[in-house]
């Protein structure tokens, strides 16, 4: 362990919080399931049940699922809420808190009736809760510290038991001290498949699933501002932000399943190209058939959820992103003039003699930003980064790309390269004569029936007043 992370890791409290979990006992400990970690930030391939009922699994975007053991009939996991850290893209990491060695956590999967018991170890230097965000369960399950239990302790470790009673997407964050816990990364998404067939959910042949997240981490430091309301510097999908966000890939024809949650201050209007798409569940459950519609954005609301679905029928390499430019970029100053037209060479090469790496940004627009190769301070994302097979992508932020081909064999999650197009379908450069340009016919005192209008013009009267007008 590096010096820099034992001393974040013992200041965020973690090292004095495993001292104090021995409070649990030994003998509760033995009993409980064993909690699964993961540092590493790919997207892990689907987790098959090997136990308990039939499923098929999700996808969790730069995530994972989280296993369990099967226990008298009831499904067990177990979660620790602790401080992690999580690389945002290459390049920054940030230091959260999150639960299994992740921000967000890991995915839970379970199947409509299954009893579910879920341990919860907080190794955080303050108390926690988790509730089960859009869950139908006991009062005293929900997890609202202070109303609907005690809160969880540092060192000490509770257990939440109930049926999951209907299928859907669901998410889980505390409700204690939310502010901080939010906005430092914890959450997770919990995913209730269908037992047997369901007249509104559809077997899919690829179902994914990520959450919106939010920080504002100033650059070069790694810790979250907590107290920040609006004005967000990273917008990130399960805590990556692009170019760390991996892509969806598909096979041509295949259904796919697209599960969006957001935990955010904020909407986001969730924008899909080359495709449309029909909403076919919320947080309450699926959309009936006869409810639903051709869509190619649909807007997210704060702590709503979003499922999509649509045939990946035209192949190529399309853009998935948030649809409000801002949550494309990365860490950027707004407080950053326009200097659009602004000739100031002149002034440039005064500067230069003063800081020799000074350069010319903004006049012509900001694109120039994504070629440039400045110095950044430590631990600092550019605004716009990422290549394509034309050059500088321009993004940052929340964007990704799904990827769809047709010798992508089923069950094959990895990425198949950009696409190759085939001749004549790329926009190029016309180099031929130019056509000459309209021109609107000539004004004349006609009526659009032909006839001859009298036209009459008042001069005003006066000078230098507007009395009368």
């Amino acid at each position: 362990m590096s010096n820099a992370r034992r001393h974040f890791l013992a200041r965020a409290g973690l090292i004095g919080a495993a001292a104090a979990s021995a409070a649990v006992g030994r003998g509760a400990l033995a009993a409980l399931p064993e909690p699964a970690s993961q540092q590493g930030a790919a997207t892990a391939p689907p987790l098959r049940p090997s136990t308990g009922r039939p499923y098929d699994p999700v996808v969790t975007l730069n995530g994972w699922s989280a296993p369990w053991r099967m226990n008298g009939g009831v499904k067990e996991f177990h979660l620790v809420a602790e401080p992690v850290e999580r690389e945002i893209a290459p390049g920054m990491v940030a230091r959260l808190w999150g639960y299994n060695g992740q921000s967000p956590g890991p995915t839970i999967e379970v199947v409509e009736g299954d009893k579910v018991r879920v341990f919860v170890t907080n190794r955080l230097p303050e108390h926690t809760t988790v509730h089960w965000h859009g869950q139908r369960l006991p009062n005293g399950m929900d997890g609202v510290g202070g109303l609907t239990q005690p809160q969880i302790p540092p060192g000490k470790t509770y257990v939440y038991e109930f049926t999951a009673r209907r299928p859907g997407t669901f998410m889980y964050h505390p409700h204690a001290d939310e502010m901080v816990q939010m906005a430092m990364g914890m959450m997770g998404l919990w995913i209730t498949h269908p037992k047997g067939g369901n007249p509104d959910i559809a077997r899919v042949d690829r179902d994914f699933c990520f959450l919106i997240n939010a920080y504002d981490i100033e650059p070069g430091s790694y810790v979250p501002r907590v107290n920040t309301m609006t004005e967000f510097n990273l917008w990130t999908w399960n805590s990556r932000a692009f170019p760390g966000i991996d892509t969806l890939n598909v096979r041509r024809g295949d259904r796919v399943r697209i599960r969006i949650g957001n935990l955010t201050m904020t909407n986001h209007p969730i924008h899909l190209h080359g495709h449309e798409f029909e909403v076919t569940g919320t947080d309450g459950g699926a959309v009936p058939r006869a409810a639903r519609w051709p869509e190619v954005t649909t807007d997210v609301g704060v702590g709503q959820m979003r499922q999509i679905e649509f045939i990946a029928d035209e192949e190529g390499d399309w853009a998935l992103h948030c649809h409000k430019s801002h949550h494309v970029m990365n860490a950027m100053g707004h407080e950053v003039p326009t200097m659009i037209g602004v000739d100031h060479r002149g002034l440039v090469e005064k500067i230069q003699k003063l800081v020799p790496d000074y350069m010319v940004m903004g006049e012509r627009g900001m694109a120039d930003m994504a070629e440039m190769e400045m110095p950044l301070p430590e631990n600092t994302l550019p605004m716009m980064a990422g290549r394509g097979p034309f050059g500088a992508l321009e993004m940052g932020g929340m964007f990704s790309v799904l990827k769809v081909r047709r010798d992508q064999k089923p069950g094959d999650y990895s990425d198949p390269g950009w696409y190759r197009h085939p001749e004549g379908t790329i926009a190029r450069e016309w180099t031929g004569e130019a056509a000459p340009a309209p021109r609107a016919p000539a004004q004349t005192g006609s009526s659009p029936d032909g006839r001859k209008v009298e036209m009459q013009v008042r001069k005003p009267q006066g000078h230098g007043s507007h009395e009368g007008h």
